[in-house]
């Protein structure tokens, strides 16, 4: 499995890379940018992420700006909707408005509130059919 992980906060990624880390190839991004960049590459180079990991409050492009960019990528590269990468949504924001938008218009897969725990994390990662 391939993952990126894409958090501005340097805590958050590490405890999601030493999560990961096990079971996944885990790259990291600190901003939407820089996730946007990541992930064209991987398609661009025929080895393509199979999860994101995603904040949604970041600096230069917030994580639901990366989602529909990602989204659009896909399009692009005519990745069916199905084949998708699968986005788990990582953030402080428990809010109504916030999960809307990831889902509906960003097309996330699922969304945890921050702090994650790993057991919670990896539940959701089997649910998604990963093994772990």
């Amino acid at each position: 499995m391939r993952v990126l992980i894409v958090d501005d906060d340097f805590y958050c990624r590490n405890m999601l890379h030493e999560i990961m880390k096990p079971y996944a190839q885990c790259d990291i991004a600190v901003n939407g940018e820089e996730a946007v960049f990541a992930f064209k590459k991987g398609l661009e180079s025929g080895n393509a992420y199979d999860l994101v990991c995603l904040d949604l409050v970041m600096p230069e492009m917030d994580g639901q700006q990366a989602l529909r960019e990602m989204r659009s990528i896909e399009k692009d590269f005519k990745v069916d909707e199905a084949d998708g990468v699968k986005v788990i949504v990582t953030t402080m924001l428990d809010d109504r408005k916030e999960t809307h938008d990831a889902f509906f218009l960003g097309g996330a897969t699922s969304y945890l509130v921050k702090p994650i725990e790993e057991s919670k994390l990896l539940k959701e990662l089997n649910n998604l059919g990963f093994s772990v």
